[in-house]
């Protein structure tokens, strides 16, 4: 019997290992060689040959290149829109609750690439308030979502997006001061911006993952002239959000 087969505890570990192998592949968007994925994954090259043809039957994977470079596929993006989506009909009714008690605008975005994209947003109820587009790219290291999701992602992943970001900007940063940094946000759950995305602007963010293994923040940005006076407040209101999502979520 093919160990791609259905059936049993064998259908449930080709699962597994299908799994593993887009994972590995999300990792890497310029692509990987069966024998990369079979490093990463730690199964045998066949194997990882056999899953990957079935996958690329369901366009969940395609190969690309004269060297046959395998990348995730466009299904993946049609289930990933979905997906996105649903998160935000999820997160909908808890982060308006957020925004009414705190009377501040609450946001939820995703980690994309090298930033996190906003996909929801609830107004809050002050005259002076915040608020970005959805679809708009934030930076990671500037901002409480940002933090927040680095915290999560593992230290050398986050080291990478870290470094490159501070590339592009043209900054000298300090890694060992960051990665102290996201210790403290990992260790607390809250990620704060003091003034260093906007000029004016602090937030208190806090991140989760979701059901497919993307990171998600949910964030609430303040005019920093009432931020000393909200803070605590809104730190125990976004914790309790925060526990409320991520059992939503699983």
């Amino acid at each position: 019997m093919s160990d791609i087969a259905p059936g049993g505890n064998r259908g449930i570990q080709v699962i597994s290992r299908a799994a593993a192998i887009l994972r590995a592949l999300r990792q890497d968007t310029s692509g990987m060689s069966l024998g990369q994925i079979a490093e990463r994954v730690g199964l045998p090259r066949s194997t990882v040959q056999r899953i990957v043809g079935a996958l690329q039957a369901e366009r969940l994977v395609i190969s690309t290149g004269a060297g046959g470079s395998i990348r995730l596929g466009p299904e993946i993006t049609a289930l990933s829109e979905a997906t996105r989506y649903n998160i935000a009909d999820i997160c909908r009714l808890p982060i308006s609750e957020l925004s009414q008690k705190v009377t501040e605008t609450v946001d939820l975005s995703v980690l994309r690439g090298a930033g996190m994209i906003f996909l929801d947003q609830v107004p809050g109820t002050h005259r002076l308030r915040t608020v970005s587009a959805i679809g708009d790219v934030f930076p990671l290291t500037t901002t409480a979502n940002g933090k927040a999701t680095l915290a999560m992602v593992g230290r050398e992943r986050a080291k990478t997006l870290v470094e490159q970001e501070w590339e592009r900007r043209g900054i000298a940063g300090d890694w060992r001061q960051f990665s102290a940094m996201l210790d403290s946000v990992a260790e607390s759950g809250l990620a704060y911006d003091n003034d260093e995305h906007t000029p004016g602007i602090s937030a208190i963010g806090t991140a989760f993952v979701d059901m497919t293994g993307e990171y998600h923040a949910i964030s609430v940005p303040i005019p920093t002239t009432r931020f000393p006076d909200k803070r605590h407040a809104v730190e125990d209101a976004l914790r309790a959000t925060a526990v409320q999502i991520r059992s939503a979520v699983g």
